[in-house]
């Protein structure tokens, strides 16, 4: 059985890059400069699940999402999920099938604004967890599938906490499985100079959104899935490199067969 790999902190603008106890499932704050290591980065199969017509369900958490300042963001989010889950971005995964898991495109199953709880100022991923397996419990959000991918976006001002990091200090998103089966993105709003990378807003947000959504279906459980000791998930290695589809903003991602971020 595979082992779940080191866990990583990602780092600060100004300091070097340093390790600890968070799974290469983050997206690290940018700019993000990578020690050069004497092995190129490869992606091994480790024989965990693959989400391979990743099912996406948006969650936009408190009734800040209603407000006049982002509401314009909020009712992007959907639309690049119904853009992007078809686009030549999922086509790229392809060549991360294995024997009976073919990667494809996927779909967005529905959104929610959950406003009959807030998050507050701060909030750990073990609070996330649970509010998602309360909510699932209680019919408010869709019972988990196979490919089931539930995303949380937080408000501005809150700040998420988990493994001993924070969001704006130390990642600005990552992606986790709770009890088994509920996989489960988080993003943070990209209030901070290190989750904006420079770009506008929403850029950063669809970027970081991006990233998560390439590793949650390459390796939904950290480490079990496409992983590289050294260099981590597909979205790591390209960390803060980013392109355009259509109309949006997404990050690169490593390509095996072209040995390069595309």
């Amino acid at each position: 059985m595979a082992t779940r790999p080191a866990r990583k902190k990602s780092r600060t603008p100004s300091e070097p890059a340093s390790k600890y106890r968070v799974p290469l499932r983050i997206v690290p704050l940018h700019p993000h400069v990578r020690v050069a290591a004497a092995a190129a980065p490869n992606l091994t199969y480790r024989n965990g699940p693959l989400l391979t017509n990743v099912a996406v369900f948006p969650i936009l958490w408190g009734k800040a999402w209603q407000s006049a300042a982002i509401v314009t963001v909020s009712d992007q989010i959907n639309t690049f999920f119904d853009f992007i889950l078809t686009s030549g971005l999922m086509d790229q995964l392809a060549e991360y099938s294995v024997p009976g898991k073919s990667i494809g495109h996927g779909s967005r199953t529905g959104s929610l604004n959950l406003t009959d709880s807030e998050p507050g100022d701060s909030v750990d991923d073990a609070t996330i967890q649970q509010t998602l397996q309360s909510a699932i419990a209680a019919g408010t959000l869709p019972a988990p599938t196979a490919n089931t991918l539930y995303f949380l976006y937080l408000p501005p001002g809150t700040q998420v906490t988990m493994s001993g990091g924070a969001s704006c200090n130390d990642f600005c998103g990552y992606h986790e499985v709770s009890a088994g089966n509920i996989f489960y993105a988080v993003m943070p709003f990209p209030g901070c100079a290190g989750c904006q990378g420079g770009l506008a807003t929403l850029a950063a947000l669809t970027s970081t959104s991006s990233h998560e959504l390439c590793e949650a279906i390459t390796d939904p459980i950290p480490g079990q899935g496409w992983y590289d000791d050294t260099h981590g998930e597909i979205g790591d290695i390209c960390a803060w490199q980013t392109k355009r589809i259509g109309d949006y903003t997404v990050q690169l991602e490593w390509s095996n067969s072209a040995g390069s971020c595309i």
